[in-house]
């Protein structure tokens, strides 16, 4: 028997049966707490390995995907090197902002979920506002003329720490339709913020909050039942009268036909799909890609396609794979965390991960409707890879810490 370990003691006769009651109460929860001790120690090296693998491999893929454009284009000083450098840079920040995430404690984050969440609300708020208009929607806030950044990739990490916070302090109370209520409408605020301009983001920070809240609370189905399919139902009655409504439906359209506007609409689509068939089963070899030449911005969304031209089918399925073992092991963590909050923060950051792989690789193969979802780690682009860097910091933190039975 270990050391230390909490003994019976003798119950004085007064009260005896009541106290002998509350005594073995008492005793269970030290055994608990005696057996979940903390236990900190290193953070989980596969975990850090992957994360190096993925990151090595989109500084690679976004080479191989923007050389041709940026050392034809004067808008790119015909800088072959351009998006390379500039990755390259991301990468180096994203690597240091991980590793202080890594190396502070977890409990911090709980500590300043409220500003977060409200940092975050603000900022999305403002982009509405004085945000830099791109192709059509307004994403971006300007910090220079050359540096911005999206707000929304922020705005996951911020509810995400928000949500395990309030799920974890209002466990009991999430379990009634009140409580399950205020839940819903503390994620649907920055949903709907983001929704205005980036639907597919707002998709996943939605996919996102629900996980989360199917974790963490009790009877959520009854609830989900009485909460969310109204308001899924009044969301696609307003959805339908919003003018987006038939910029959405030609989405559809195309998905379901690209070659009906081979040119335009469905020009992407129709680019990509080529790109995945004629990479074969092994491809046309790193740097080969020709449809590079045609895609719009290969090195962004749509990388995966170039990846599956150049690395072939066996390529394209060894990285997902290593997506896979990433999941497994945010999984592994958030089932060994020694609280709540833990295991909810490392949840949604394992789902953001993982409906963000899904939705990107569904896009280039039209299994979906075409929607702007960066592949983590190999996208181009330094708001996504920094925010993205971030959450994998704090769910290496949650790695140091561990149940010991």
């Amino acid at each position: 028997m270990p050391k230390n370990y909490p003994q019976r003691q003798r119950v004085p006769y007064r009260n005896r049966y009541y106290d002998e009651y509350n005594y073995e109460r008492r005793m269970a929860l030290q055994r608990k707490a005696f057996n979940s001790r903390l236990k900190k120690g290193s953070f989980d090296f596969v975990l850090f390995f992957v994360i190096l693998v993925l990151l090595f491999l989109g500084i690679i893929m976004i080479f191989s995907a923007s050389y041709y454009t940026a050392m034809t284009s004067r808008k790119f000083n015909y800088d072959m090197y351009f998006f390379l450098k500039k990755q390259a840079m991301w990468s180096v920040i994203g690597l240091v902002f991980m590793m202080i995430a890594a190396n502070v404690p977890y409990t911090l984050y709980k500590k300043m979920a409220n500003f977060l969440y409200g940092l975050a609300l603000l900022l999305l708020a403002a982009v509405l506002v004085v945000g830099q208009e791109l192709n059509g929607s307004k994403r971006w806030l300007g910090i220079t003329d050359n540096i911005g950044f999206q707000p929304s990739e922020f705005a996951k990490v911020a509810l995400i720490i928000f949500m395990a916070y309030y799920i974890s302090k209002n466990r009991k109370r999430l379990s009634t339709l009140g409580g399950f209520l205020k839940g819903i409408v503390i994620m649907g605020v920055p949903v709907a913020l983001i929704g205005a301009s980036n639907m597919s983001t707002a998709i996943i920070v939605l996919v996102i909050g629900i996980v989360m809240l199917f974790v963490g609370t009790q009877n959520f189905v009854k609830n989900a039942l009485r909460t969310l399919l109204p308001i899924g139902a009044i969301g696609m009655i307003l959805m339908v009268k919003l003018p987006q409504f038939a910029y959405r439906q030609g989405r559809l359209n195309i998905w379901k036909d690209p070659f009906s506007d081979p040119m335009h609409d469905g020009y992407q689509t129709i680019q990509s799909l080529y790109a995945v068939a004629s990479g074969g089963l092994f491809g046309l070899g790193l740097g080969q890609s020709r449809q590079k030449t045609f895609i719009p911005e290969a090195h962004n969304d749509i990388i995966f396609a170039i990846i599956c031209e150049e690395l072939g089918l066996v390529g394209a399925a060894i990285i997902v794979a290593v997506f896979i073992v990433l999941i497994w092991r945010g999984i592994k963590i958030a089932l060994s965390a020694v609280d709540l909050f833990s295991c909810l923060v490392a949840t949604g950051i394992v789902t953001m991960i993982g409906i963000q792989v899904f939705l990107n690789v569904a896009v280039v193969t039209n299994t979906i409707p075409n929607t702007g979802v960066p592949l983590p780690f190999i996208s181009y682009g330094g708001s996504s890879l920094l925010f993205t860097m971030i959450a994998m910091g704090i769910l290496l933190n949650i790695s140091r810490y561990s149940k010991t039975e």
